[in-house]
């Protein structure tokens, strides 16, 4: 068990506060802790967008404020998690230090403004960041209400600048040894005459330039990554040399596209995301809604698997920035709070405390609105979350153990996403690998997902969704894993391509996964979006036939078995799905995009045969486990409209009311169950 901070014996409730908002108003900050007790808040996070008040101008700096907020909520029993202020810059920094501010793929240099906007590489603007952080970390580092960093907020983005393209050379000859022949064998340069003579020829994609380089995009995109963690650990170095006792966090955001989080993660001690679904929305359940967030939420948590993970930001009650910000209904805030828990998080966090008055995020959700009132429908959800929050408090620490994961990577992603294949429009990796996890929800079995490259040791059951790029080393752990007696399944799209992103030679999957799956797939035939296609199940047990759509691999049998057909177009009675026995363990090929129903019937059935215990959900209802020592605390999670009756795993106390449960329970619409035993 590894508590996230070890000094505090409460599930952290709490969330961004901005108090150099309302310097002016010491009536306001008054009321702020008034408020913050009443609601079980136990901790805020500060100083995110503080830098032009701590430094209005160059090298006068103002903390006596930070320390007089931090004392009196301290005092009050309320810790803080301190932020360093990088994520957004003074005016005076930018008209001084212009290198700091990115500058765009068309090569224009960005003006000030908004957040997020620096340079990575500028080392003016990593020096500034360097000289306010060593001076927050210095006064406020062992402060006793201090409990975690902060670093910067929600990093992400690109810069094209001088000193980015330079610093992208250097990064590729650290990579290909200093050896342009390699990287042009790599990136397979001899197409359209793109053959490199040195490195300095090499600019980032854009749309200015090259973008039909496979190679180039996957390697810009690693490059962002690398250079975000170096600023990144720069921050970190700073305060942990202050704090070294303090954990350091940074909050990462919903299937983010430019930056590889796995990578990330490995510098943090501990993972955190802001959560902002889209709830209520016309097209889809809320049980799909959180579903969703659940596949959010497993990622991160499966990034750390040895400690629980942080929610930085939610929202009580709506956005500012979604389409249609609608607000969320009654029973959905302590829903979803909880549902957070069950899947793993030691903390439940808004942005924000209250609603500033101008600006961009005036209109974004709060605990506290321009009301300024206690007794509203959003105070009294939060409030009420705070209390049922201390009831579980001694879930603090416990794990959720699984024993199937999803591999979900994001090189693959980006690897899949530029290929020029396919289709443009229905590849829906993200998507497929989300209709996964609901298959496992839908039999109540908790699950991690994890990178292509990563141990695959703890697992008995393993689903790699369109795994693409293959690489390197990914194809030998896979035979390993299935010739020890695991079982992995596989899908069309696997294994097309290398670390470079060049193709496989001798058939599809490649890397000597023919010999794994014991087929090759000869053609893929992507299907028009009205157009369908069936797969019939004839073998292994099961039956029944499904609708196909968007995908259908052409498969030639080596030595996997045949467990379902084809129904129609010129591949009618050819292979759809396979099973191959390799070492102790099984191999299943999916070559089709089969409906939910089939995938849920296929799955099943694998779970059945591996011995993982499931427990099939009513509909609208999803499950989780967590486990501390001797102890189990199982979650329901209702996302229903109606009561629904679900099956206990065994005998326990209800940990919101202390009333004993077994059997079968009763969970009311839009509410939770909580039980231990």
């Amino acid at each position: 068990m590894i508590k996230l901070f070890p000094t505090v014996d409460a599930i952290l409730h709490g969330g961004d506060y901005n108090p150099e908002q309302w310097l002016d108003r010491p009536d306001i900050l008054e009321e702020d802790i008034k408020y913050m007790k009443e609601a079980h808040i136990n901790v805020v996070t500060l100083g995110v967008f503080s830098w032009s008040i701590y430094e209005p101008v160059e090298g006068e700096y103002h903390f006596d404020w930070l320390k007089e907020i931090m004392d009196n909520l301290y005092a009050n029993g309320i810790y803080t998690i301190l932020a360093t202020p990088s994520g957004a810059r003074p005016a005076w920094l930018d008209r001084k230090y212009p290198t700091s501010m990115r500058t765009n793929s068309k090569g224009m240099r960005n003006l000030h403004g908004e957040r997020h906007n620096q340079c990575m590489t500028s080392l003016a603007y990593r020096a500034k960041v360097c000289k306010i952080d060593t001076l927050l970390a210095e006064k406020f580092g062992k402060h006793p209400g201090l409990i975690a960093w902060h670093i910067s907020n929600e990093m992400g983005s690109e810069c094209w600048c001088d000193s980015c393209r330079v610093q992208f050379q250097n990064y590729l000859r650290d990579k290909y040894n200093n050896n342009i022949d390699d990287l042009n064998k790599a990136w397979w340069t001899t197409f359209w005459s793109h053959k490199f003579n040195n490195f300095e020829q090499i600019d980032p994609p854009s749309p200015r330039g090259e973008r039909s380089i496979h190679g180039l995009n996957l390697d810009w995109k690693r490059f962002t990554t690398a250079n975000t963690i170096s600023f990144m650990k720069a921050e970190i170095d700073v305060v942990k040399h202050y704090s070294p006792d303090l954990p350091v966090t940074t909050n990462f955001m919903h299937l983010y596209p430019l930056l590889d989080y796995n990578k990330m993660a490995k510098e943090l001690d501990i993972v955190s995301w802001d959560s902002y679904p889209r709830y209520n929305t016309p097209n889809e359940t809320l049980y799909d809604t959180i579903v969703s967030d659940t596949f959010d939420n497993v990622i991160y948590r499966s990034m750390k698997k040895d400690r629980p993970f942080m929610i930085m930001e939610s929202v009580p009650s709506l956005v500012n920035w979604h389409e249609f910000n609608k607000a969320k209904r009654p029973k959905v805030h302590m829903l979803t709070s909880i549902h957070s828990i069950a899947c793993g998080s030691d903390t439940i966090q808004y942005f924000q405390w209250r609603k500033g008055r101008g600006s961009y995020e005036q209109h974004h959700g709060a605990v506290i609105d321009h009301l300024g009132r206690n007794d509203t429908r959003v105070f009294n959800d939060v409030r009420e979350v705070g209390e049922t929050l201390e009831k579980l408090h001694e879930l603090q620490g416990s794990l959720i153990k699984s024993k199937a994961a999803i591999i979900y990577d994001q090189e693959n992603r980006w690897a899949l996403e530029d290929a020029a294949a396919f289709s443009s429009k229905t590849k829906k990796y993200p998507q497929t690998c989300m209709e996964m996890l609901k298959v496992f929800m839908k039999n109540g079995v908790d699950v991690d997902i994890i990178s292509s490259d990563e141990d695959y040791s703890d697992y008995d059951f393993i689903v790699a969704p369109q795994l693409y790029m293959l690489k390197e080393g990914v194809a030998d752990k896979m035979k390993i894993f299935v010739n020890n007696g695991g079982t992995i399944l596989a899908t069309y799209m696997t294994g097309y391509v290398d670390k470079t992103t060049l193709c496989f030679l001798g058939g599809f999957p490649g890397d000597g996964l023919t010999k794994l799956f014991g087929l090759y797939t000869e053609e893929i035939d992507t299907l028009y979006p009205k157009e369908v296609n069936g797969v019939k199940f004839i073998d292994g047990g099961l039956d029944g036939e499904y609708t196909v759509k968007d995908y259908c691999d052409i498969i030639k049998v080596q030595t996997a078995k045949v467990l379902a057909e084809y129904t129609a177009d010129f591949y009618k009675s050819s292979p759809a799905v396979t099973v191959n026995n390799y070492g102790e363990g099984k191999a299943y090929y999916v070559g089709a995009r089969i409906d939910k129903a089939g995938m849920d019937n296929l799955i099943t059935s694998i779970l059945e045969e591996k011995g993982i215990s499931y427990n099939k959900l009513p509909d609208g209802v999803e499950y989780h486990c967590r486990e501390l020592n001797d102890n189990k605390y199982d979650f329901f999670i209702n996302c229903s409209d109606t009561d629904v009756t679900v099956n206990l795993p065994g005998a326990g106390t209800n940990m919101i009311n202390g009333d004993k449960e077994e059997g079968e329970a009763v969970i009311k619409a839009l509410e939770s169950l909580v039980i231990k035993r």
